[in-house]
């Protein structure tokens, strides 16, 4: 077992890295900018070192940086949480080159599944079903506009290496595809350093169910159920559940089998999630992406499968042999996860940085809060908005969803506008307590109810 690990990461996913470290036994190193030094992170780590100045680029996404921190700290292993550098096989490789265990899939893994055009490539090839679309990255708009003719619109265009919903743009006709094709090139870009597209046909009356999956460096994998993502706004999510309400058995078994295929034909490695969409119309499933990296809604899948999955993906790093059922590990209960964003749903989601007054959260049986903010934290304007989640557990869907409606009403933050609102708001619509709602749900809320 590693001895020392560094964070490589901040906010929520940061805390809950170290608390998982702790439970092993493990001494952590909490890495931050100038912003972050008043962080919880930095407070709760056993060292912590600066890395740089709050804009990302200088701090937390600079690998020289980080490595001399590991190297002057003594680290024996990374871990990256999610986002910045989570997904960079280069960081990955570079890890590997200074002895550095890296906590996640391999390189090729993050390269792989990075690169979107590939990954639809492997999916095709072990015979899982993928979007209708484009023949890999297309060259310029008039390769964009043939593949829409042939498979018909709507489209919907994305960019290989994105991610967070960036570079990804609706096109209904030959018109807004010629514009879509530039700005989504050029969010691509600007985001990633990749400007390069692909298109895929839009599934309008769509679910986004999602797979966890696990594995060690021994051979072993399994599922750990499914999660419904389809609550989102901008592609961005906002309430995830598993399992997924009003969806067969059948079918919820079927895409777990895909999933499996997908990860093994991927080699996958560590904590990886398999993305698909369920087109409601027509009762079929296509894979969407992979994250090889712990996903945001992970807390979702803990509760109902009793698995600590940053615990797992340690171990696994470590080089332990994991207990991995071949059937997967099912869920016992219902759960559903809400993050609450520093953002003003009102005004198209406007981030909003600023002082925390005061926070309360909620408690009791069955809930669950995972935040890094406390009262008088100040919400840097630098990074994600997110400022925490809430989790809430139950033996049945119904009670999880009561569960979460007396949580949101508990909680209190004042100082900056959240997303805590609109989420009391689906929660409460009969829709979402039926389980009948696709990822248009929150867009069509927002303009019909929620104004």
């Amino acid at each position: 077992m590693f001895s020392r690990v560094l964070i490589a990461n901040r906010g929520e996913i940061a805390l809950r890295i170290i608390r998982a470290c702790q439970q092993l036994g493990i001494r952590t190193i909490a890495v931050y900018s100038e912003a972050d030094a008043d962080s919880l992170p930095v407070r709760l780590a056993d060292d912590a070192i600066c890395i740089g100045p709050p804009p990302p680029a200088e701090s937390y996404l600079k690998i020289p940086r980080i490595i001399s921190a590991a190297e002057v700290a003594g680290a024996d292993a990374i871990h990256p949480g999610y986002g910045f550098l989570s997904e960079n096989a280069h960081f990955a490789e570079i890890c590997e080159q200074c002895g550095i265990a890296f906590i996640g899939p391999t390189p090729k893994n993050l390269r792989d599944m990075g690169d979107k055009a590939t990954a639809r490539a492997t999916m095709i090839a072990a015979g899982v079903p993928v979007t209708p679309g484009s023949d890999g990255v297309l060259a310029d708009v008039d390769a964009a506009l043939d593949a829409a003719n042939r498979i018909g619109y709507p489209v919907l265009l994305k960019a290989v290496a994105g991610g967070g919903g960036r570079g990804m743009r609706t096109a209904r006709d030959a018109a807004s595809l010629r514009q879509a094709f530039a700005t989504a090139s050029a969010e691509a870009n600007a985001a990633f350093g990749n400007g390069d597209l692909y298109l895929e046909r839009l599934v309008e009356n769509a679910r986004h169910v999602e797979v966890q999956i696990l594995a060690d460096n021994h051979g072993s994998l399994c599922h750990l159920g499914t999660r419904d993502c389809s609550l989102q706004r901008h592609h961005q999510k906002l309430v995830e559940e598993s399992p997924p309400p009003d969806i067969p058995p059948a079918v919820l078994d079927a895409i777990t089998g895909a999933a499996l295929r997908a990860a093994s034909a991927a080699g996958l490695r560590n904590a990886s999630t398999i993305e698909f969409l369920l087109d409601r119309d027509r009762g079929d499933f296509y894979f969407m992406e992979a994250n090889t990296r712990i996903q945001v809604e992970h807390p979702v899948t803990e509760e109902v499968t009793s698995t600590d999955l940053l615990q797992a993906q340690i171990r696994a790093a470590a080089g332990e042999k994991l207990d991995l059922p071949e059937k997967g590990i099912p869920p016992r209960r219902h759960a559903i996860e809400v993050r609450i964003n520093a953002e003003d749903p009102r005004r198209n989601f406007a981030p909003c940085p600023g002082r925390i007054r005061a926070v309360h959260f909620p408690g009791g049986p069955g809930i669950r809060v995972d935040s890094h903010v406390y009262s008088g934290y100040d919400i840097p304007p630098y990074y994600d908005s997110l400022v925490g989640k809430i989790i809430a557990r139950g033996s049945t869907r119904e009670e999880a969803v009561r569960r979460m409606a007396h949580a949101l009403a508990e909680f209190h933050l004042d100082g900056v506008p959240t997303t805590v609102p609109l989420a009391q708001a689906l929660l409460a619509d009969a829709r979402f307590v039926k389980g009948d709602y696709n990822t248009r749900f929150v867009d069509q809320f927002m303009e019909d109810v929620f104004v």
